[in-house]
């Protein structure tokens, strides 16, 4: 279990005390993200079972490779301070990724606390029409972080999250450059994990960085024409919208790095993400 935080000390300790009544018992590893808040001596005060990584600056999603580098188990359960996996859901996972080999990723049901409603990305995951080809759940392109479980050996073999994504939306690329390297991501409703979003998480924020890098991802892996129109799109936002204005600013400041870390996805990858894109404009 890998868990990244920053500044949330409560959260990270209700988080740490669900997964200790775990029944598989998993391992868990805390990346610190250079938190203010006394998150370091909580963990190893009240969790001292628990591996901590202490991270001099913060380095947002790439946060989790360091964590996942420190796993020494083959298959490695991400979380968020604010999210918690239920009983049973982490073994099944480990069961269904020994049963099929070129399975990278198992993205769970998520549901959203504290009612238990099922998260939105529930029914676009369940529905998605890439091709199963004996898979134990619809494949899929893209998953929540925070309800993923992965086989150690895809995610560092493709280099994790990138580190120029900073946070939001970086769950797509990674799943772009697993697919590319052969390895599926599947849905599977009947591993399950919870998600309470934090009562101090900065929305606008984050969707100011998922903008800018659902551009920044085309730049770095898709076709000129797609990173193209997608900034064009930003940039028609940036009129109206004060957020698309520091998005656009964050995509210009990045299409530098981004232009000499491009590479294409192979054509069956990219056909399946148009294949999504035209079942969500329906």
């Amino acid at each position: 279990m890998v868990i990244a935080t920053r500044n949330r000390r409560r959260e990270l300790c209700r988080t740490l005390a669900r997964l200790a009544e775990l029944p598989e018992r998993p391992p868990v590893v805390v990346v610190d993200n250079d938190s203010g808040d006394g998150t370091a001596a909580m963990v190893h005060a009240r969790f001292p079972a628990v591996t901590m990584v202490e991270l001099p600056r913060n380095l947002g999603a790439a946060a989790r490779n360091q964590g996942v580098r420190q796993a020494r188990t083959p298959y490695v359960a991400l979380s968020d301070d604010d999210s918690w996996w239920a009983p049973g859901a982490l073994g099944r996972a480990a069961g269904l990724l020994a049963a099929h080999p070129r399975l990278g990723v198992i993205a769970a049901r998520m549901l959203v606390e504290p009612g238990g409603e099922p998260d939105p990305i529930n029914g676009v995951l369940a529905a998605s029409p890439l091709p199963r080809d004996g898979l134990p759940g619809p494949r899929v392109l893209g998953f929540l972080a925070c309800g993923a479980v992965v086989r150690r050996s895809a995610f560092l073999g493709v280099g994790g999250f990138a580190s120029l994504l900073f946070i939001g939306g970086e769950e797509e690329l990674l799943a772009y450059d697993l697919a590319a390297s052969g390895w599926a991501a599947v849905y599977v409703p009947e591993v399950v994990a919870h998600h309470q979003p934090s009562a101090i998480r900065d929305t606008g924020q984050r969707r100011m960085f998922e903008a800018r890098n659902h551009a920044l991802i085309a730049w770095l892996r898709r076709p000129p024409g797609t990173a193209l129109r997608l900034t064009a799109g930003l940039a028609r936002r940036a009129r109206r919208e004060p957020a698309a204005v520091h998005a656009l600013a964050g995509l210009l400041r990045c299409a530098p790095r981004a232009v000499i870390g491009r590479r294409r996805l192979p054509a069956d990858v990219e056909a399946g993400i148009r294949l999504l894109e035209a079942g969500h404009a329906r």
